[in-house]
């Protein structure tokens, strides 16, 4: 008999204790401050890395910079803002009174010289006009009749020289008496003196023609009083009365310009004012036609400046004068001062420290930022300033600081800026 052995009793299975994980520092991500400095190691390290890339882009990296080029014959220029007015003008009127009753021109006209502008009623000194040459008319006849006299008067005394010459001879030869030889001579005498008379009386009627010639001239002259005529070839600019107006003795018609004597009163800076000579041409460009330019000259610089706004005025002359002018209408004038044979020209923001005629400018030299002080010109019209030292050809100037300049950084030139 088989002996089954008995199932020995198991012993309750044992959970396994759940292993203790062991933390590894090197792995586990850092907590706390150390966490902190971490990231603030990796912000500096990546802020280096920035300031590097900047640095070298800045710093060390070529720029490309903006140069000037060379100009040459370059004009000085300097500017004037005046009004249109004249050197010649004139307020004409009548030298007497009187009703205007004539009216030959108006605003704009240009008239010759000489030419009747208006008139006034003269009937009064026309008919003394009248009288004036009936009187010469009568002095003249006067002057005829007395020459007339004066041959009347030589044939009488030439008889009378006769009859008492004959008479005288007759007495002598005992033919006739003494008394009628006498009477004779008297006869003689008397008409002597009436020749004398005779030969006053043309004086008196020479001097009477004489008179009355120049009561004619008077009162042609007092005639002519009552047109007013114009005294030189003008242009009309003002119309200041009607017809039928009694006008004063000098109150003003007309207002006259001499056209040919048409100019600017221009106002120049009198820092600006120091080149400008009379003759030096000029552009004259009016504010009715902007776009356009008239060619003039500089005619007079006055002696006295306007104390108040600092300026100087000049007057700059037409070459031609305009087909129509507006007296008093605003203007703009342009004087060319001289010429630079030959310059480099920059804004003024491409110099620095402006001293006495010089400035300090950035130039390109080598291939490299460089810095160099120049002898700087005065400013142009447009506002550019002219390098006058002549530099040499492989230096050249920045016309446009900007940042990153630097000495003995490289760079690279652009287009040269329009001159």
């Amino acid at each position: 008999m088989a002996v089954i052995p008995l199932e020995q009793p198991r012993a309750p299975l044992e959970m396994p204790l759940p292993r203790r994980r062991t933390l590894d520092r090197r792995n586990q991500p850092p907590s706390g401050p150390s966490r902190r400095l971490l990231i603030l190691a990796v912000v500096v390290a990546v802020l280096a890395l920035l300031a590097g890339a900047v640095s070298w882009r800045t710093l060390l990296s070529p720029m490309t910079v903006e140069v000037a080029g060379v100009s040459v014959d370059v004009p000085v220029q300097v500017f004037g803002l005046g009004t249109v007015a004249a050197r010649v003008q004139s307020s004409v009127g009548f030298k007497v009174a009187g009703i205007l009753v004539g009216l030959n021109a108006d605003s704009g006209d240009r008239v010759p010289a000489g030419a009747p502008l208006a008139r006034l009623d003269a009937r009064e000194v026309a008919a003394q006009l009248g009288q004036a040459n009936a009187g010469v008319l009568q002095a003249r006849a006067g002057l005829v009749k007395a020459r007339a006299d004066i041959a009347a008067a030589e044939a009488n005394l030439a008889n009378a020289t006769a009859v008492a010459k004959r008479r005288s001879d007759l007495a002598r030869l005992g033919h006739a008496s003494q008394e009628e030889a006498q009477t004779t001579r008297t006869a003689e005498l008397a008409a002597i003196a009436t020749l004398g008379i005779a030969r006053a009386g043309i004086d008196v009627a020479t001097a009477a023609v004489t008179a009355a010639e120049a009561q004619v001239k008077f009162a042609e002259a007092v005639l002519d009083n009552y047109t007013l005529r114009a005294p030189y070839d003008a242009l009309v600019v003002a119309r200041n009365l009607q017809l039928g107006a009694m006008p004063v003795p000098g109150q003003a018609v007309f207002t006259l310009v001499d056209p040919a004597t048409v100019w600017v009163l221009g106002y120049v800076d009198e820092r600006l004012a120091g080149g400008i000579a009379v003759g030096q041409r000029a552009e004259i460009a009016l504010r009715s036609e902007p776009g356009r330019h008239f060619p003039g000259h500089v005619a007079r610089i006055e002696i006295q400046s306007d104390a108040v706004n600092e300026e100087r005025l000049v007057e700059v002359a037409f070459d031609t004068i305009p087909g129509v002018i507006h007296l008093a209408e605003q203007a703009e004038v342009v004087i060319t001062t001289g010429r630079i044979d030959r310059a480099v020209l920059v804004p003024q923001a491409a110099v620095s420290a402006l001293t006495a005629g010089r400035g300090m400018v950035w130039t390109v030299e080598a291939g490299a930022l460089a810095r160099r002080s120049v002898a700087v010109g005065a400013a142009l019209l447009d506002g550019r300033l002219p390098i006058l030292d002549r530099l040499p050809d492989n230096v050249r100037i920045v016309v446009t600081p900007q940042a990153g300049l630097r000495v003995g950084r490289a760079a690279i030139l652009a287009e040269p800026m329009a001159q």
